[in-house]
């Protein structure tokens, strides 16, 4: 599989703070790569080393198998991105922002070229309207036109649904799906919104305090067979014991303080509860941990338990 972004052993210290701490991953040619972290885990520190704003400390950086150091014009010709609030003339029209910027990246104006990306964020009836009179979140799809003016190959989106309501949501998403399926696009999106990620994904990395946690193909990360259980009874150590010699031995996995976890598939889930009843257990809750945000979640709150979930 060719790699778009290849990127090893990446740090970035200011001061005292380790914003990014060796951090490897690997972004492929077509992939929709969710990019995933809590406030202050380091996504947007890493996306501007990607996008040269800022110098990284150490490590290495490579785009199209090219080094970001010495090919750094070649590859951001590439490269489209929005990061956090786009950067709009707010006393130009929608219209006038997208020709200027095309023409600041050397694409030739046509009326076409203008209303075409504008129709794709759904703006082309505000074509004429200052930005000044934009919500937010009307910003923000206009930024993401802009970002795709000169048909990049790569596109770095942090937080494009940031403002939007949820239709606008929903037409990011399906944008991004259509980049992506359609123009074979390769998308990174860095978004606090867990369902919208889980619906557009291909690939996952999920950071916290800079450092990778888990990285994967995201029907592998959510297989069915692969889910984690949670339980919690009234006695914990008495129904671990119990599991412990029981056929559930084998799916247990490392344990937290108030809980047990097992990995097994989906529906095993009945069974398991059965055998709890027969060995008389009093369970206050058994909970699958199958969708994005569980996941998320649950390595991030407790991320020595990584390995339950990657095994």
């Amino acid at each position: 599989m060719q790699s778009v972004i290849k990127v090893s052993n990446l740090t970035k210290h200011f001061k005292g703070l380790t914003a990014v701490n060796d951090l490897s991953f690997s972004v492929n040619k077509g992939d929709v790569y969710g990019f995933l972290g809590q406030n202050g885990a380091g996504k947007s520190t890493t996306i501007r080393m990607l996008l040269t704003l800022i110098a990284p400390t150490s490590g290495g950086i490579e785009l199209f198998g090219m080094n970001i150091k010495t090919h750094r014009s070649e590859i951001l010709r590439q490269v489209g991105a929005v990061v956090e609030k786009p950067d709009v003339y707010k006393y130009l029209s929608a219209y006038e922002n997208v020709a200027l910027f095309a023409k600041l990246s050397g694409v030739k104006v046509t009326d076409k070229l203008v209303m075409d990306q504008l129709a794709m964020v759904g703006l082309a009836s505000r074509a004429k309207d200052t930005v000044k009179t934009f919500s937010q979140g009307m910003k923000q799809r206009l930024g993401i036109g802009i970002a795709l003016v000169h048909n990049p190959q790569l596109i770095i989106l942090d937080e494009p649904t940031n403002g939007l309501d949820p239709q606008g949501i929903a037409d990011i998403r399906n944008l991004i799906l259509s980049l992506s399926k359609e123009r074979g696009k390769t998308i990174v999106v860095s978004s606090h919104l867990l369902s919208e990620i889980e619906q557009v994904a291909s690939r996952l990395l999920i950071i916290d305090k800079g450092k990778k946690l888990v990285e994967g193909n995201a029907n592998e990360l959510f297989d069915p067979a692969q889910t984690i259980v949670e339980i919690e009874t009234t006695d914990n150590a008495f129904t671990l014991q119990q599991l412990q010699l029981s056929r559930w031995q084998s799916v247990l996995q490392p344990q937290r303080s108030h809980s047990i976890l097992l990995k097994l598939h989906r529906e095993q889930i009945p069974s398991l509860h059965k055998s709890l009843v027969e060995m008389d257990v009093q369970v206050i809750s058994l909970q699958p941990r199958h969708n994005l945000e569980d996941f998320f979640l649950q390595i991030t709150s407790n991320n020595q338990h990584v390995q339950a979930f990657t095994n």
